[in-house]
C-alpha cells in the first residue's frame, strides 16, 4: 500500500453549519503542504478529519487505506493548539510521549529541544507563548511517523520566534519518508517552505497545486494570489 492521504467526497456538518463541503483530494510522502484561507474557512475541521480526531458527515478519510480515526495516530502526528501536560516539566513531557508512543524519538526530541533554546526543567504552565509553541513542534516532529499535521503553528508568535520554529520545522522533517500538512495566517513566513498549498473557501476546496506552478503559469506568490481570489 503506497503511503498517502486520500479524501473522497468528504463533508462534515455541525449541527446545521456546514464546515467542510464534499472535498476530494490526494496527498502523497515526501511534501510540505500548507493549507490557507480566511478564518472559519474550514482549515482546522479539515485537519482534524486527517488526523482522525473528527469523522466525516459524508464521504472517506483514508491513510495508507486505513480509515481515519483515533487508531490512526500510529501513522498520523497532529499538533493541536491546545495545552499539553501543563503541571509537567518539558523533560517529564518527553518521558511520558515516549510511553505512549512507540515510534517517538527521544534523543531527536532532546535534539529538538536544545535547538529551540527550552529549558528541561521548566514546567509547562510556565512557559511563554512562544516557548509553548516551539514546545509543540519538540513532541509532534520528534514522532517517527509518514505524516505530520500541525494546526497555526505561527499563530500569534513574533517574528523571531516565527523565524525559530520554521527552521526547526524545516530542520526535522525528513521528506524522504514524511509529509508534513500545516495550516497558518502568516503564508509569508511559511511559503518558502512549501511544495504546495491547498485553498479553502466556505469550506469547499477552490484550488491545490505546486507554489512553484503557481509562480510559473501566474507570476503570483501564494499571498498575492489569496488577495485576488477572496474578495
Amino acid at each position: 500500500m503506497r503511503n498517502v492521504i486520500e479524501l473522497t467526497n468528504v463533508s462534515k456538518t455541525y449541527k446545521k453549519r456546514s464546515a467542510i463541503r464534499n472535498i476530494s483530494l490526494s496527498l502523497p510522502l515526501g511534501k510540505i503542504i500548507g493549507i490557507v484561507g480566511e478564518n472559519g474557512s474550514g482549515k482546522s475541521t479539515l485537519l482534524k478529519l486527517i488526523a482522525g480526531l473528527s469523522h466525516p458527515t459524508s464521504g472517506s478519510v483514508t491513510i495508507n487505506g486505513e480509515t481515519a480515526n483515533r487508531s490512526i495516530s500510529k501513522l498520523v502526528s497532529y499538533l493541536s493548539d491546545d495545552s499539553f501536560y501543563p503541571l509537567f516539566t518539558i523533560r517529564e513531557a518527553l518521558a511520558f510521549q515516549a510511553s505512549q508512543f512507540t515510534d517517538f524519538n527521544l534523543a531527536k526530541a532532546e535534539e529538538i529541544m536544545k535547538d529551540m533554546q527550552l529549558e528541561p526543567d521548566k514546567k509547562i504552565r510556565d512557559l511563554s507563548k512562544g516557548n509553548r509553541g516551539r514546545f509543540k513542534i519538540v513532541l509532534t516532529l520528534a514522532r517517527e511517523v509518514p505524516f505530520i499535521l500541525i494546526d497555526e503553528p505561527l499563530s500569534g508568535l513574533d517574528p523571531l520566534v516565527r523565524q525559530s520554529i520554521v527552521k526547526g520545522i524545516i530542520s526535522y522533517v525528513d521528506l524522504e519518508s514524511q509529509t508534513l500538512v500545516m495550516t497558518s495566517h502568516e503564508i509569508t513566513e511559511i511559503e518558502s517552505i512549501l511544495d504546495s498549498f491547498i485553498a479553502i473557501k466556505d469550506g469547499s476546496l477552490i484550488r491545490m497545486t505546486d507554489v512553484a506552478e503557481l509562480h510559473e503559469s501566474e507570476g503570483l506568490g501564494i499571498t498575492d494570489w489569496m488577495k485576488k481570489t477572496y474578495v
